[in-house]
């Protein structure tokens, strides 16, 4: 594993600790971002497949796309103190096994960071430079590297 430094694990904290309170919201704008890229990407996910909900009002999209950025960014946050990716309310087992049952390929976890690192430019405009580009950008090539690796 690269090594995440303290100047990287900072940037990562102070945006995430600018955004935590309105999770939900970004979560939301983060799958949104997702959606607008591939389109297709809507397929992977069962509670959407036969719903007519406008994805920005589906309920059952809005509480994942908060787990999931909620999942992140924590992962990214305790990623220098644990020396490793560490994920709360699952395993990198589980989510593997989830992502390798969907068939999630290399292109979707490269728009997946795209949309990622958009949100987080968009969340913390004032605060956004190419080293916070960076540092989100280490920190989610680690957390992939973790869930590829269970991804069978």
């Amino acid at each position: 594993m690269s090594s995440f430094s303290e100047e990287q694990e900072a940037l990562v904290v102070k945006s995430w600790g600018s955004m935590k309170k309105d999770a939900g919201e970004w979560g939301l704008k983060f799958f949104l971002k997702i959606f607008e890229i591939a389109p297709s990407a809507k397929k992977m996910f069962s509670f959407l497949k036969d719903s007519n909900v406008p994805l920005d009002q589906n309920p059952k999209l809005k509480v994942h796309a908060k787990s999931i950025l909620v999942m992140t960014c924590e992962a990214a946050v305790q990623l220098r103190k644990a020396g490793k990716v560490v994920v709360r309310d699952s395993t990198l087992k589980k989510i593997g096994a989830t992502h390798f049952k969907y068939g999630v390929a290399d292109e979707h976890f490269e728009v997946t960071k795209y949309a990622l690192l958009e949100t987080i430019k968009e969340a913390s405009p004032e605060m956004w430079s190419v080293d916070m580009k960076n540092a989100w950008g280490e920190a989610y090539d680690q957390l992939v590297s973790a869930i590829k690796t269970e991804m069978k």
